[in-house]
């Protein structure tokens, strides 16, 4: 739960910072500081898929989570709820305090939780106490609440309850799974996980191309049961 705390503490404080001083920071120092960000999230992920013993294993993990992700439409039900979320509770104007604070806290909400690094860094740090890829997303909800609260409010910094109670159930389930894993399931997962980071840095931080990221979320899950099949057919 360490990174959860410390995802919350940083929406917190970023929300704060936007209400004092978001509007008086310039675009191009937001937009640097997240680029850095991105090409920081890239060689993170290059760093954990180096965890592998078997590059075949992670391939073949994320190209069958790939085709699960899209059979289910995993990304096209993120959009989905997001819209749905929108249209039902965050209202169109923001004339009133009460409307502006719903808008906030919502669109902040949605952002924070429908991502993958709020899933992966959940299950690392759940699994094997890892809380470096919470501790990057921190860093990057940290700016963004900055930036958003600058316009919605205070209702961004409110945005941190959802945060705890999503990244916490988690990791908690994250936990109680910890004895069924073995360590190469666990290398493994990291290797597939670097590389879903690295199409987050790629796709969502520095917008260099589109990827559909949420369709790779079932590779999480598909790779430690590959790895299962493969230790019980002895292949490896």
């Amino acid at each position: 739960m360490l990174g959860t705390w410390i995802n919350v503490i940083a929406i917190i404080i970023g929300g704060a910072l936007g209400l004092v001083l978001g509007s008086r920071l310039p675009d191009r120092v937001k937009n640097t500081v997240i680029s850095g960000m991105g090409l920081f999230v890239i060689a993170i992920g290059i760093k954990m898929f180096l965890e592998t013993t078997n590059s075949i294993i992670p391939l073949g993990g994320l190209l069958i989570g790939a085709l699960l992700g899209e059979w289910w439409k995993i990304e096209e039900g993120f959009s989905n709820l997001g819209a749905w979320l929108e249209q039902r509770f965050i209202p169109q104007r923001e004339d009133g305090g009460q409307e502006k604070f719903l808008r906030g806290f919502l669109a902040a909400s949605i952002l924070f939780c429908s991502g993958p690094m709020a899933i992966l860094g959940s299950i690392q740090g759940g699994l094997y106490s890892d809380h470096q890829m919470l501790i990057i997303k921190s860093i990057l909800d940290g700016f963004i609440a900055l930036s958003f609260a600058s316009t919605m409010g205070v209702g961004v910094s409110f945005s941190a309850l959802p945060v705890l109670a999503y990244q916490g159930v988690i990791t908690m389930l994250a936990v109680q799974l910890k004895p069924l894993t073995t360590g190469v399931m666990l290398s493994e997962m990291t290797a597939v996980g670097g590389l879903v980071l690295m199409a987050v840095g790629i796709s969502g931080v520095l917008n260099l191309a589109k990827i559909r990221v949420g369709s790779f979320i079932p590779a999480l899950f598909t790779t430690p049961l590959l790895v299962y099949i493969l230790q019980l057919l002895k292949v490896i």
